[in-house]
């Protein structure tokens, strides 16, 4: 019977057991977005994984929409980035890259007072943004020209041959949670017209855009996507996102990808439905699960064959050794919410791991 340690091969990548680590924003990149030792020891201590998916990376310059959050697009990042996949390798674990651009996530503050871009001018209502001048309500972002966007796409094609050269065993195209290009996908928050507007062929087109400059890097087999199709964070909706997404399952049949990653629900329990059956019936590719599971739901959804892999957040976060507790049945340590966006090794590379 397949169950979470059952070896799996994601495309060109080839996961020891199916308990991924989801990518996690902690804000713990040091001055100009440079990861440090702090984020080598974090994931290194966390190798056992299938494949760690590390946190959303800035693509490129001026993208940032969480002030401490790590880039990929300068030589000092990609040299700290190596660290990282040098300390995950000498563990023996795997490493994929989730690149990012923030869209109008991001902040005038944190970005040398550069307005946000997004496909249309809709602010973010009814969040705020920490910055160093504490927190702000989001600002009245910039609709991208359509002469614009190709740089859009260098841009995420320059940062997976960075991610290349820090030595990366794959990347994932960030596509979830209100960021730039699940503002395109999604209708609450790209009413443009033209070629990048309207229609979901339109509103996808980005995306698939991005997804063929990184293949054009990496090769498909080592290329994940990441979309949620119900999460209202960052004051996102779509009119039909069950049919959206079960639309874009079906294309994204054409590349060959190692994987698709799918939060499967809504931070805030706003917006609800069942988007998992109706991907997995159009999708032909290795399918990754996120967010809730319990380890024995996650075992029945794949012994099931409901989905190939689940991508577990928080629990990995205090749990370095996630694989090793699920095997023996727990104890399970609690995470600290209130530590983690605050700076240092509480709550990150502290939590303890269970006696050999």
């Amino acid at each position: 019977m397949t169950d979470l340690f059952t070896p799996l091969q994601m495309g060109a990548i080839a996961a020891p057991n199916r308990i991924l680590m989801a990518p996690l924003t902690r804000c713990r990149a040091e001055d100009g977005h440079v990861p440090g030792d702090l984020m080598a020891e974090h994931y290194a201590q966390r190798a056992s994984a299938g494949l760690l998916i590390a946190e959303a990376t800035m693509a490129m310059p001026g993208c940032s929409a969480f002030w401490h959050e790590p880039g990929i697009h300068s030589e000092a990042q990609v040299a700290g980035w190596r660290k990282v996949t040098d300390a995950v390798h000498a563990k023996g674990g795997r490493i994929a890259l989730q690149i990012w651009h923030g869209g109008r996530a991001c902040h005038p503050d944190l970005n040398e007072g550069a307005v946000p871009v997004a496909p249309s001018a809709i602010a973010i209502a009814g969040e705020e943004v920490h910055t160093p001048k504490g927190k702000q309500p989001y600002t009245v972002p910039r609709a991208l020209d359509d002469a614009e966007i190709p740089e859009i796409v260098a841009g995420f094609a320059t940062a997976a041959k960075n991610a290349l050269r820090a030595g990366f065993d794959g990347v994932e195209v960030h596509g979830a949670n209100g960021y730039l290009l699940d503002e395109f996908l999604r209708d609450g928050s790209n009413h443009r017209n033209g070629t990048y507007g309207g229609v979901q062929e339109n509103r996808a087109r980005l995306l698939l855009e991005v997804l063929e400059a990184v293949i054009a890097v990496w090769g498909a087999g080592r290329v994940g996507l990441r979309v949620s199709p119900l999460n209202s964070f960052n004051d996102m909706r779509d009119s039909d996102p069950i049919g959206l997404f079960t639309w874009l399952a079906k294309r994204l049949n054409d590349y060959s990808l190692a994987y698709l990653h799918v939060m499967r629900g809504d931070f805030a329990n706003q917006q609800h439905g069942d988007v998992l059956i109706p991907i997995r019936e159009q999708y032909e590719g290795i399918l990754i699960a996120n967010m809730g599971y319990t380890p024995e739901e996650a075992s029945a959804a794949i012994g099931a064959g409901m989905v190939d892999a689940v991508a577990f957040g928080t629990l990995f976060l205090a749990n370095p050794d996630l694989p090793t507790r699920i095997r023996r049945g727990g104890p399970y340590n609690t995470p600290d919410p209130s530590t983690f966006y605050t700076p240092g090794a509480k709550g990150y590379n502290d939590y303890p791991f269970l006696p050999a």
